[in-house]
């Protein structure tokens, strides 16, 4: 069954007209497109993924699942000719509804074994939605790969989990902002429950986000964006070299770090060389600005933040893995409402401000406090277990080789 990579995005890529392009296109998504399937509703919960009860729910996941491994865990799904969807028969599908009905995805019901029907491609559905995969119903390549990795691991998972939850899960109070590395997800959370859930963009495998703690005391409104010295390293040198117009193309303007009252000229670096890391290079606001249209902050030591992007279409892959360890937000202006909303604001003024255009930074009346966990098994307040890849391979070696596979959609 063949691959399809996932589209790639640098964090001061895509051409101006590109990402112009993408960003009106695109525009602010709702944060679940598909959150009218009843499968949906039956997987997500409006309750944290951490709370005192969380510890409890896992330990009772990994008894189930040291049950089923007791029991032979599950079958091996043999790879079909071709994606299996509704109305399709397969030998294979037998296999499948096996597989399904272990874990609880399919309720056990008659009919034709071989034919994948409604009932079959919903519990595909269920299944993909607690692996972080597009909720197609379409028995792919990734759904295949994620549905054959062996119980063992998945009680690994489980277990190794565990103690994450238990150790981030301390101390919550009653608001704070979850941003779950590995599940590329974002919940602001107000005395026990979920008031809003964020698809995010997070760091690529070799330049992770990091784990942290802090508190949002500040809100940018249509921000400059200040390029960091790693990112001008790895990044604006190697297309400096390759098309000297790029800077330009993308309102960047170079000063010198401490003393903006002269800009200088590209020509007057040697782009052959680092010296390009020793001048600041700050881009615009505007629809191209790397930041979109708000930046939230935060003080940490990884010079970290979560922000807005003009690039909209990120957020509807399954592997979101594309920044440099800052985190995008989808719907960020629902957040930003949220966390302004101890100073008096509305989402009537958030617009307002961003549709303006005016640069304006907002402290936070009440610092809300922010982490950052990597958490790759949990179990939802209906008993839903869910898993994401090990993209970081944190979890020990014997998940590696699973989620290494299952990260090129």
């Amino acid at each position: 069954m063949a691959f399809s990579g996932a589209a790639s995005a640098q964090d001061i890529g895509q051409s101006p007209l590109a990402a112009l392009r993408d960003y009106k296109h695109q525009a602010e998504w709702s944060d679940r497109f598909d959150a009218t399937l009843p499968e949906v509703r039956a997987v997500n919960s409006l309750y944290p993924t951490l709370s005192p009860e969380a510890l409890g729910r896992m330990q009772m996941a990994i008894e189930q699942y040291r049950s089923i491994a007791a029991s032979g865990g599950w079958p091996t799904v043999n790879s079909p000719k071709q994606a299996l969807q509704l109305g399709a028969r397969d030998g294979n599908v037998p296999t499948l509804r096996q597989r399904l009905i272990i874990t609880g995805d399919l309720q056990e019901r008659g009919g034709r074994q071989d034919v994948y029907d409604s009932y079959v491609a919903a519990a595909v559905r269920r299944f993909q939605l607690r692996h972080g995969l597009p909720a197609s119903g379409v028995l792919d390549a990734p759904t295949l790969i994620a549905m054959n990795v062996p119980v063992h691991v998945r009680l690994r998972q489980l277990e190794t989990n565990l103690g994450r939850i238990q150790e981030r899960g301390q101390g919550l109070g009653d608001r704070y902002v979850l941003v779950n590395i590995p599940a590329a997800e974002i919940e602001a959370v107000e005395n026990g429950r979920v008031r809003s859930r964020h698809t995010a963009v997070v760091g690529k495998v070799d330049r992770p986000s990091p784990i942290l703690t802090s508190r949002v005391h500040e809100i940018n409104f249509n921000p400059y964006w200040t390029v960091p010295v790693s990112i001008v390293r790895r990044d604006l040198i190697p297309k400096m070299q390759n098309d000297p117009s790029y800077l330009a193309n993308q309102k960047i303007h170079i000063f010198k770090w401490g003393d903006e009252t002269r800009e200088y000229a590209y020509t007057e670096i040697d782009w052959n060389t680092d010296e390009a890391t020793q001048y600041m290079f700050r881009q615009e606001p505007g629809e191209l600005n790397s930041l979109g249209t708000v930046k939230i902050n935060f003080h940490n030591q990884h010079q970290v933040y979560l922000h807005d992007t003009p690039q909209k279409g990120l957020f509807g892959e399954g592997a979101r893995f594309h920044s440099s360890g800052c985190v995008r937000v989808q719907n960020v202006r629902e957040l930003i409402t949220w966390l302004l909303a101890p100073n008096g604001w509305d989402r009537q003024q958030v617009d307002a401000v961003i549709r303006n255009g005016e640069r304006l930074d907002v402290p936070v009346d009440l610092k809300t406090p922010i982490l950052f966990a990597y958490i790759t098994a949990w179990v939802n307040a209906d008993g839903v277990v869910h898993f994401r890849d090990d993209i970081y391979n944190r979890d020990g070696a014997e998940t590696l080789a699973y989620s290494a596979s299952n990260t090129v959609r």
